[in-house]
């Protein structure tokens, strides 16, 4: 794992008290996580991050079971059954990466109608019901932006890939690079093509593109497609762009690959997917009866030249550059957003 206090929680959130004594026991609580999507490295990270964390929570008594349940299509309609589900099955929690921000709404509603607590993450929903746990993905896409400005102040053209279409990640990551453009407006997005945060899927889109692009300086990224990009252009044979890479480790491997060859430089960000157990955490919490604000803001994980090599030696092969969260952490979190509101 990457240091956690080092790289993921700034010194000023450290400094914050935690937060009080509990309030009530949970030892009898249930908390289930919906899941919408596992087809790439971060959903199986971020569903293994669950079960490491959840699976000792539930051996030390803090809670009665955690279990994660993933649906078998990327359908909103399918994850709001699935949420109906639960309310059948009477879970105290319901932690949810959803299919969109507001087609599972009316699921939600009615899980907070029956006095369910709702705790969404990475993709969030919109009902004010329910909490939110989340990076600001807008300035994660502007600051693609920022960082391409300063390795081309002539600015150029860019292609961008885009993720999981009608999720709201998707959206605000768009947005922002969106807003970054126009911060930048010597940079110009000549092509925009879908990834599904899937190194398959981005390659395949990025070679369909290809053969009508003019020259392009970068390809901004939302996270499982950089990999897939490089390989486009090599198959392609044109010359390697400056790739955002999204910290899989297929992305840092080949990042090293290159640095190593000829000194290419780029830089890495995604949100850890150990998010997941500070949404669980954070579910905990309200469960105890503490006063945990409606929206929470971590900060994304980002890796740059320097810090390449040790960001390889923490991320497991095959899976994503990581931070696992604990009861501290989310105490911290949630001690940071009352002083921010």
């Amino acid at each position: 794992m990457l240091n956690r206090n080092a790289t993921i929680l700034s010194a000023a959130l450290l400094a914050l008290p935690l937060a009080g004594a509990a309030q009530a026991d949970t030892s009898d609580k249930t908390i289930a996580l919906s899941n919408n999507y596992a087809g790439n490295s971060w959903r199986q990270a971020m569903l293994k991050s669950w079960e490491t964390i959840t699976a000792k929570a539930v051996a030390d008594g803090v809670v009665q079971s955690a279990e994660a349940f993933t649906t078998a299509e990327n359908q909103a309609t399918e994850q709001a059954a699935q949420i109906q589900n639960m309310i059948l099955q009477g879970y105290s929690a319901i932690v949810i990466n959803s299919a969109s921000p507001t087609a599972l709404n009316g699921a939600v509603k009615e899980a907070c109608d029956a006095g369910i607590i709702v705790v969404s993450f990475d993709g969030i929903v919109t009902e004010p019901c329910a909490w939110r746990v989340a990076v600001d993905f807008k300035k994660m896409g502007s600051g693609q932006l920022d960082y391409l400005a300063q390795r081309y102040p002539d600015g150029g053209n860019l292609l961008e890939i885009r993720g999981l279409a009608g999720t709201s990640v998707d959206t605000e990551i768009h947005e922002g690079i969106a807003a970054g453009v126009s911060a930048h407006p010597n940079f110009k997005v000549v092509s925009e093509v879908q990834g599904d945060w899937t190194q398959t899927v981005a390659q395949k889109s990025v070679a369909g593109v290809l053969p009508s692009l003019p020259e392009v300086v970068g390809v901004v990224t939302q996270g499982g497609d950089g990999f897939g990009a490089a390989e486009a252009f090599k198959a392609a044979g044109r010359p390697t762009p400056t790739i955002i890479l999204g910290n899989r480790d297929d992305e840092l491997r080949w990042w090293k690959e290159q640095k190593d060859a000829n000194g290419y430089e780029t830089m890495s960000v995604s949100i850890a997917p150990g998010v997941s157990t500070l949404a669980f955490w954070v579910a905990q919490q309200i469960l105890d009866g503490q006063e945990v604000p409606k929206d929470l803001v971590v900060p994304f994980l980002s890796i740059d030249q320097a810090g390449l090599e040790k960001a390889l030696e923490n991320t497991e092969a095959g899976g994503v550059a990581n931070v696992e969260y604990s009861l501290d952490d989310a105490k911290k979190v949630i001690e940071a957003a009352k002083a921010g509101g």
